[in-house]
C-alpha cells in the first residue's frame, strides 16, 4: 500500500479509501449492499490488516446506518484513532423536517452533531458537502464549514459532484475571508466514465488539491461479470439501480480490451479497471466498496498490479471520447506553445502521485 499527500495538508492518506455504502441496506441504498455488524467488522478489519488508514461514509447512507456501523466496528476492533483518517458528508436529506436537508449553517452544525454521535467521535477528519446547494448560497456553506473547523469537530473540509467552477469560487469566497478551503474533491471516475478529465482534474492540478474518484468499477459494471454476451439480467444491480450511468456499448469496447491485459497478468477484470485509475497522476486515494471481503482483497490487490506503458496506453485509446469544447479548442490552441497534447505536457504538481 502506498501513501499519498492529502493535498498540501500533509496528512498521508492510503492509495485505497474504504468506502462504506454497502453498510446498512435501508430503503433504496438496498440496492448497494445490506451489510450489517458482524460483516461490516470484517470488511473494516481486513481493509485495515491490508494497509488502508482512510474510511469514507455519509450521513445520507442507508439514512445513518452507514455511520452507526462503522463507528461500532471502530469500538469493537479496537483500532486507533491516530491511525485513521475519518471521512463523512452532508448535504443530503436525513429525514421529513423542513430543514433537514441543505448546505446552510444550521443543517452543516446540526448534521456534523447527529454524524459524530453515530461515529462515536469526537471530531471527523475531512467533512465533505456531498453536493451542490442550489438554495443557498456558497458563502454560507462556507462559513458554516469554517465555524465547525474553528469548533475542533472537523479538521479539513472537501467536496464532491461540484463542478470546477463551483469548487473555484467557493474556495475564493474562503481565501478572501481568511476561511477554510477545500483540500480535496470526491467524484466519478473509471475508466468507462473520464468526463472529470475535462475540468476537474486541470483544476486540481493546478489548485494541488486531491482527487478521490467514487465508483471506479462504475456501479460494478467494470466488475469482469458483464460483457457483450453477458449482460445485466433481471434482478441485477445495474438493471434495479443504474447509477452512475454507463454507455454500455462503449463499456463492453473497453471491457473487452481489459479481458485480454487481465489474462496476461493473471488477474480479474476488476483490478485491471482499478489499476487504471491508480496510475492517474492526479488521483490521491480510490474508494473501494465491498460486499465480501473476498471481494475487498481483490479490489486492494490492484495497488500492487503495474500495467506497462503499452497496456495503459492501450486502455487510455479505447476509452477516449471526443474532447468537448472548449477542450479541444484549447488543446488545438495550446499546441504551438505546449506541444500536440495540453494536458499531457503539464507537470504533475506538488501534493499529487
Amino acid at each position: 500500500m502506498k501513501y499519498n499527500p492529502l493535498g498540501t495538508t500533509g496528512v498521508l492518506v492510503s492509495e485505497i479509501c474504504l468506502g462504506t455504502m454497502t453498510f446498512g441496506g435501508d430503503g433504496y441504498w438496498k440496492a448497494m449492499g445490506e451489510l450489517q455488524q458482524d460483516a461490516v467488522n470484517d470488511i473494516v478489519k481486513t481493509a485495515v490488516d491490508h494497509g488502508v488508514n482512510f474510511i469514507d461514509t455519509a450521513n445520507v447512507y442507508s439514512f445513518g446506518q452507514s455511520e452507526t456501523l462503522l463507528g461500532q466496528s471502530l469500538k469493537s476492533l479496537g483500532l486507533s484513532r491516530n491511525e485513521l483518517f475519518i471521512a463523512t458528508k452532508v448535504r443530503g436529506r436525513m429525514g421529513e423536517g423542513k430543514n433537514q436537508v441543505g448546505l446552510g449553517r444550521l443543517q452543516i452544525m446540526q448534521q456534523l452533531e447527529d454524524s459524530l454521535q453515530r461515529l462515536q467521535l469526537d471530531h471527523v477528519d475531512l467533512y465533505q458537502i456531498h453536493g451542490f446547494d442550489p438554495m443557498t448560497p456558497l458563502e454560507e456553506t462556507m462559513r458554516g464549514l469554517e465555524d465547525v473547523v474553528r469548533s475542533g469537530k472537523v479538521r479539513y473540509i472537501g467536496c464532491s459532484n461540484l463542478a470546477a467552477w463551483q469548487v473555484m469560487k467557493a474556495n475564493g469566497i474562503a481565501e478572501k475571508n481568511g476561511w477554510t478551503k477545500f483540500v480535496s474533491t470526491q467524484n466519478y471516475y473509471s475508466i468507462a466514465g473520464r468526463d472529470l478529465e475535462n475540468e476537474i482534474v486541470p483544476m486540481v492540478q493546478d489548485q494541488q488539491m486531491g482527487i478521490l474518484p467514487w465508483s471506479p468499477l462504475a456501479g460494478g459494471f467494470l466488475s469482469g461479470k458483464y460483457t457483450r454476451t453477458n449482460k445485466p439480467a433481471d434482478g441485477s444491480r445495474r438493471l434495479n439501480f443504474d447509477f452512475p450511468p454507463v454507455d454500455q456499448e462503449h463499456a463492453y469496447d473497453i471491457i473487452e480490451a481489459m479481458e485480454s491485459i487481465a489474462q496476461a497478468h493473471g488477474v480479474s477484470v476488476a483490478r485491471i479497471a482499478l489499476a487504471w485509475v491508480l496510475a492517474k497522476p492526479a488521483v490521491t486515494s480510490v474508494i473501494i466498496g465491498a460486499k465480501n471481503t473476498d471481494q475487498l482483497v481483490d479490489n486492494i490487490s490492484a495497488v500492487d498490479l503495474s500495467l506497462t506503458t503499452e497496456q495503459l496506453t492501450q486502455l487510455d485509446e479505447v476509452s477516449q471520447k471526443p474532447k468537448p469544447y472548449p477542450q479541444w479548442m484549447i488543446e488545438r490552441q495550446g499546441r504551438d506553445r505546449l506541444g500536440p497534447s495540453l494536458f499531457a505536457a503539464q507537470p504533475a504538481v506538488s501534493g499529487t502521485k
